[in-house]
């Protein structure tokens, strides 16, 4: 199943996708707001724009390395939805997709628990070069637990990939830039 979300009021529709083609162009009307809108199938312009996006941020950060900084996988637990996101060297503020929400690592979710400014990883570089990655919570109203253990406000929190934090219902599961997604 997949999803899409209405451009008006941002409420999900789910449909079956194996039941079109590639390149197919379908029509929906949302159930809450009536407006009328048709995605491509197998195309993505968010995501084209997200690339690019990011594409231009890396350009214009060309002073910092060019180096892969790993990604987070996000599992949505109530729909199994999952979501890959790059990370970048510096502050990676994390949380819930909405419209005009300023930080550089949003994710769709439904999850009413994940805030809009959850918490934040950073990426920067050790002595030896290696990826160090810093898990913080941005005093969020559910918090941040890194196996099961919730990380106090203002305390920092080391973690390497393959580490699992949970945010709300939601999971995330740190990877480095050399493991298969």
């Amino acid at each position: 199943m997949k999803r899409v979300r209405c451009p008006k009021c941002e409420n999900y529709i789910t449909f079956d996708e194996t039941k079109y083609t590639e390149g197919q162009s379908l029509v929906f009307q949302c159930p809450e707001c009536n407006k009328q809108f048709g995605i491509r199938i197998g195309v993505s312009k968010l995501k084209n724009t997200q690339k690019e996006e990011n594409k231009q941020m890396a350009d214009s950060n060309a002073s910092t390395e060019e180096t892969p900084c790993g990604s987070i996988v996000v599992i949505e637990n109530v729909f199994h939805y999952k979501q890959i996101i790059p990370l970048q060297m510096g502050d990676n503020v994390i949380g819930r997709h909405q419209k005009g929400n300023p930080i550089n690592t949003a994710f769709e979710t439904v999850d009413p628990s994940v805030d809009l400014n959850h918490c934040t990883i950073n990426v920067s570089r050790d002595k030896q070069g290696r990826l160090k990655y810093i898990l913080r919570d941005n005093n969020s109203n559910t918090g941040t637990f890194v196996e099961n253990v919730e990380i106090p406000p203002r305390e920092r929190r080391v973690i390497e990939s393959g580490t699992l934090f949970t945010i709300g219902a939601t999971s995330i599961i740190l990877k480095g830039p050399d493991e298969e997604d």
